[in-house]
């Protein structure tokens, strides 16, 4: 039986899990996750030395804000960093149709590091929504935002961007049936695979000439919160970019927090200690499982 053997945050990022995901979509196995370590303040670009005399050369992370998200971008991999959202039921209501908002290139981002329209032009992969459009009904304008391509990734189409990964947004959402607030951060991971007996990250990209990378994994951090408990929920799963069966339980992708900051270099809600009494798993407050084709169906009897 032939097994992709995904490496999440593991021995060469300093400890972490691997997990073994099988072809058959059996559960996968993991070595446990390493220790908390402390957290320090990232100092800043500051030039008030003799060696930065004539600029910071970076890395620039482009921070925006927008009606229903807020994210970071990657200029090197024309791919966000992250992008985080708030979701409750009361800001997922409303009519504004995906049908009358086309994608675009972001202008507030560099012409040399910016995703182009181009790019994606026959490249076999999909434009992968970080913030799903379905999250921003509220208006015209919170739909077109989440149509920057800063907001977008390569995804594969068939069985994950159109199939898998939207049932998982589709879980999200309904996140807001069981919490009043839901928090979600989701981005994109460069995983090494084992060939041989030696580790390498390879990943395609895409344009003529290439321009952006495409991911070899994606990532959703959740944190969700009862008004009438005093413990949030967290969870975070991390997802193969290919094709995924829908008989692979969601809970197969689930892994502690730490292994996917780890492997993406990102800290998630820092401000909630993490502690018995303070957090818990997501998948004891809730049933940690898709209803695939759920968004479709939603589509065709809106309320």
């Amino acid at each position: 039986m032939h097994r992709i053997i995904t490496f999440v945050a593991g021995t060469v990022l300093g400890g972490g899990v691997i997990y073994a995901v099988s072809r058959t979509g059996k559960q996968p196995t993991a070595v446990p996750a390493p220790m908390q370590f402390e957290r320090r303040a990232v100092p800043g670009d500051n030039t008030d030395n003799e060696f930065l005399k004539h600029g910071y050369p970076g890395p620039v992370s482009d921070f925006m804000l927008r009606s229903r998200y807020a994210a970071s971008y990657n200029r090197a991999l024309r791919n966000p960093n992250w992008v985080a959202e708030h979701l409750t039921r009361d800001n997922l209501k409303g009519t504004a149709d995906r049908a009358n908002s086309e994608f675009k290139e972001d202008k507030d981002i560099p012409p040399m590091f910016r995703a182009l329209l181009k790019d994606y032009y026959r490249s076999g992969f999909d434009r992968g929504h970080m913030c799903p459009a379905a999250d921003a009904k509220k208006d015209t304008e919170s739909m077109n935002d989440t149509f920057f391509l800063s907001n977008i990734a390569p995804q594969v189409g068939k069985g994950f961007n159109r199939n898998y990964w939207a049932s998982l947004e589709t879980f999200v959402r309904d996140l807001t049936k069981s919490f009043d607030d839901v928090y979600c951060i989701s981005g994109p991971l460069y995983l090494p695979e084992k060939q041989g007996d030696k580790w390498f990250v390879n990943y395609e990209v895409i344009g003529d000439p290439p321009n952006v990378a495409v991911p070899t994994h994606f990532f959703k951090v959740i944190l969700a919160k009862r008004n009438n408990e005093p413990a949030f929920a967290i969870g975070a799963f991390a997802l193969p970019n290919k094709e995924i069966d829908n008989s692979t339980p969601l809970t197969s992708f689930s892994l502690p927090i730490e292994s996917i900051e780890k492997a993406a270099g990102l800290t998630f809600f820092d401000k909630v200690e993490r502690k018995v009494g303070v957090v818990a798993p997501l998948c004891s407050k809730v049933q940690c499982t898709l209803e695939h084709d759920a968004w479709k169906k939603k589509k065709r009897n809106p309320k």
